[in-house]
């Protein structure tokens, strides 16, 4: 989630320490072979000696080679104050995204900030609907057992991509009254957009209806298990308490 030029530079830094730190290393590994080796004869420590030169030679190559062959690639571009702050936004909402209050306070401004955008718009009636149908399919969605939570994801899919589209129509219908903007072309256009998003919004309604049945369906299968433990459980204390009551009856009281 980080600026990719930063990102570049970053890994382009860390791969010329590491080339310099193995090209020490080899270094004085060799150094030291060469200058032990006659000094002492071969010996078995000897064969250490050689092996970790051998070693960290290759391992400095190796990271001479990934540096080069980073820097032959392109550096990206650097980002625009708007992409900068895009990118700010999406840091602030990952770490707030981590706690349950956060993803809610968040959920709560991006569907304010949708229903902003399109205000006025041709699509704001059919946007309005569409947030009424996510809010519902919100409260469904952790009921959703089984095979039915494969269509989580698509909900959330298309949930994004209505939005979407919601805000280009908005923003398309802001171009169009500009002197010279309208015409034939651009009014089609926009009428077709909005038909899209109106059978759009139609379809994620029925999903909605769809998930409704299957939770109400769900729990219509849980109910009478759930009933039958409560009035077994209710028999039983009932027992209780009528072999209690027939205990104290039958037991002589002490005159006193």
């Amino acid at each position: 989630m980080g600026d990719p030029r930063s990102k570049y530079f970053a890994r382009l830094n860390k791969l010329r320490r590491s080339a310099r730190r193995w090209s020490v290393a080899a270094g004085s590994l060799v150094m030291a072979t060469a200058v032990l080796l006659p000094y002492a004869g071969v010996g078995l420590p000897d064969v250490f000696w050689a092996a970790g030169a051998g070693g960290a030679t290759a391992l400095a190559f190796w990271r001479w080679s990934d540096l080069r062959a980073h820097a032959a690639r392109e550096a990206p571009p650097e980002l625009g104050p708007a992409e900068r702050a895009a990118l700010s936004q999406r840091r602030l909402e990952s770490v707030v995204g981590r706690f349950p209050a956060g993803r809610t306070a968040l959920s709560e401004l991006h569907r304010f900030t949708h229903l902003s955008r399109v205000r006025g718009s041709a699509v704001a009636t059919s946007a309005a609907r569409l947030d009424r149908a996510i809010k519902a399919f919100g409260g469904l969605a952790p009921r959703l057992t089984g095979p039915a939570r494969d269509v989580l994801d698509e909900a959330g899919m298309a949930e994004r991509a209505l939005r979407d589209l919601g805000e280009r129509i908005a923003s398309v219908e802001r171009a169009m009254k500009t002197p010279g903007a309208s015409g034939p072309v651009l009014s089609a256009a926009h009428a077709d957009l909005v038909g899209r998003f109106q059978a759009g919004v139609e379809a994620y309604e029925a999903l909605v209806a769809a998930a409704a049945a299957f939770v109400a369906e769900d729990g219509r299968l849980g109910e009478p298990i759930a009933t039958g433990r409560l009035i077994e459980a209710g028999d039983l204390l009932r027992g209780i308490a009528e072999g209690m009551s027939d205990i104290r009856a039958a037991t002589p009281r002490m005159p006193f």
